[in-house]
């Protein structure tokens, strides 16, 4: 007598959801709108028609695809999570990550899609720029500018590293970021009373 496996155990909508908006976002980014319910439904592991129990239409999970990556709750709470007990280079290394991460992500998705998701009724990027400034404040005696600002420039220096033709050459790293936000490009300033 065989015994037959066990089923796996069913998935609640907002589970499976979550499943099959992880599989879209990838395909997002390589296919945009253009992207197919049986692409997603291979890439999920699932019946095409799981999709349509889960979202009504293709064009309901586009948007929710859209409305979670762009969502900037989990990304806050990465920032908000950085260890202020770190040396101050690698809180600056472990934020210029954060953000060329998050920006690269954003970009690939709205160049591939374009703008789906629901706008932001409020000012993320000074939200972000404040996160910044938090997180470099136990540092604040070796900063040359106030924390805000020290916040804003990392933030536009990873906005600009994240976008290829505005880089215009080779890849920037985020080591290189790191330490061009904290030294410049000549180093330390000579005091003006300095030896030559």
């Amino acid at each position: 007598m065989s015994v037959k496996p066990a089923r796996a155990k069913a998935l609640s909508v907002e589970d499976r959801q979550s499943m099959i908006l992880d599989a879209v976002t990838p395909l997002l980014i390589e296919h945009g709108q253009t992207v197919t319910t049986r692409q997603i439904a291979q890439c999920a592991g699932i019946a095409e028609g799981t999709i349509f129990r889960a979202f009504d239409s293709k064009d309901n999970l586009l948007r929710a695809a859209m409305d979670r990556q762009l969502d900037p709750e989990p990304f806050r709470l990465e920032l908000a999570a950085l260890d202020r007990e770190l040396p101050l280079e690698e809180r600056v290394r472990a934020m210029v990550s954060l953000l060329r991460r998050r920006f690269a992500q954003v970009f690939a998705l709205m160049t591939a899609v374009g703008s789906m998701g629901r706008p932001h009724t409020h000012d993320v990027a000074h939200e972000f720029t404040v996160l910044l400034a938090d997180v470099l404040a136990p540092d604040l005696l070796r900063l040359t500018v106030a924390p805000e600002r020290s916040g804003q420039v990392i933030r536009m220096i990873a906005l600009a590293a994240s976008v290829p033709h505005i880089t215009a050459g080779p890849d920037f790293d985020d080591d290189e970021l790191t330490a061009l936000i904290l030294y410049g490009i000549i180093g330390f300033p000579t005091p003006p009373n300095a030896p030559c």
